[in-house]
């Protein structure tokens, strides 16, 4: 109303400058306000950066995942999932899947009946399908997700990382595999390690972990490591369910000692290779974790701040009790206050000093055969 009877009075020729101060302090918070928006839409932004960046270094796929599932239940003895149809999901409506995404859970024994809890819509009471594909529960509460951290998944996980230390005689899983692959896509044999790549900071946390693998090509008995790593994705990519035969195999096992050592001197130089990698990013990792603490604690002493300016009491209302515990609540703001820059130092040189000096530690984990299929057959 204000800057509108100044607008008409200056198209009448009675005022020549418009004052805008009011207006300007009324618009501030509404300003505030969306330059808050839009930090916050930048964070969602960077934060769905990292979370798709960690998917694809770890294979956090729901192909994955499922496969995860799978053979977790086939090692603790339980009955296998069951493909199911769902409208709208299964058959396709796109026509772009060949096998279908939905799956019952079956009836589990012992603790892995708890896998199961969940699963019960909470209106219905009917037992709901689960899908390994988050983009398949968008608008839908007839689904459930399998996710990383769905307890099914985790009981599969904690089982398959049993195996991987269990000792020789008490093992289910091998750690040995022969897959076929086209001959489009190597002419020799091809040897890969797998192995858990762990990186440790200075106070024995863990910075980082991911399964690396590293290979090369079995020529006339001879390993030649393959650096490229994108190869050897490919090569794993386009395995196939087929086992190489029986003969094949055994050969691959009377080669073995000849091998093993330059194949693991691979794994160890891609341990090297990936550990160089993530120093920049574990020092930019670092520095975010700083800037997050020190965000926190700038905005702890703003808020202390603000308390101890807006603190006007009349103490000559307040009994000598009240008084005291006043004056006990202020001096504790107060130093407070001013322990936050000592604590702000401390806990920047704490994260520094964690990521100061990473180690690195590989532990194998199994070896897969690549053989083409001319060779097999």
């Amino acid at each position: 109303p204000v800057i509108s009877s100044q607008v008409t009075e200056a198209m009448l020729g009675r005022r020549r400058h418009l004052n805008t101060e009011q207006a300007e302090r009324d618009a501030a918070p509404a300003r505030r306000l969306l330059r808050v928006e839009r930090d916050i839409r930048e964070q969602l932004r960077k934060l769905h950066d990292q979370l798709g960046e960690a998917r694809r270094d770890l294979h956090l796929d729901p192909e994955s995942i499922q496969a995860v599932v799978e053979t977790g239940l086939a090692l603790a003895g339980q009955p296998p999932l069951r493909a199911v149809e769902l409208c709208g999901l299964w058959p396709d409506p796109a026509g772009k899947r060949t096998q279908s995404p939905v799956f019952a859970l079956p009836p589990l024994t012992g603790t892995w009946r708890l896998a199961a809890e969940g699963l019960a819509h909470p209106h219905t009471k009917e037992i709901r399908p689960i899908v390994f594909d988050h983009t398949l529960c968008a608008g839908r509460d007839d689904v459930v997700l399998a996710h990383l951290n769905h307890r099914m998944v985790q009981m599969c996980l904690q089982l398959l990382r049993a195996e991987v230390w269990a000792v020789a005689g008490a093992r289910k899983l091998n750690r040995i595999t022969a897959r076929v692959v086209p001959d489009a896509m190597t002419q020799v044999p091809v040897a890969l390690a797998h192995g858990r790549l762990v990186v440790l900071g200075a106070d024995n946390k863990r910075l980082h972990e991911e399964l690396i693998f590293a290979g090369g090509e079995l020529r006339e008995g001879r390993f030649t490591r393959v650096a490229q790593i994108a190869r050897l994705e490919q090569l794993l990519a386009s395995a196939t369910a087929e086992p190489a035969p029986l003969a094949m195999q055994e050969r691959l096992r009377a080669l073995w000692p000849e091998h093993r050592g330059n194949l693991l001197r691979a794994l160890e130089a891609r341990c090297d290779d990936r550990t160089k990698t993530l120093h920049n990013r574990l020092d930019d990792r670092a520095t975010r974790e700083v800037n997050a603490m020190r965000s926190v604690l700038a905005e702890l002493g703003a808020s202390i701040k603000a308390q101890l300016s807006d603190i006007d009491p009349q103490l000559e209302l307040f009994s000598i009790p009240e008084k005291e515990q006043f004056e006990r609540d202020r001096g504790a703001l107060e130093r407070r206050l001013a322990e936050l820059p000592r604590e702000m130092a401390l806990e920047a040189e704490m994260i520094r000093t964690r990521y100061a000096n990473p180690s690195p530690r590989l532990f194998p984990v199994s070896v897969t055969y690549l053989v083409p299929k001319r060779l097999a057959g």
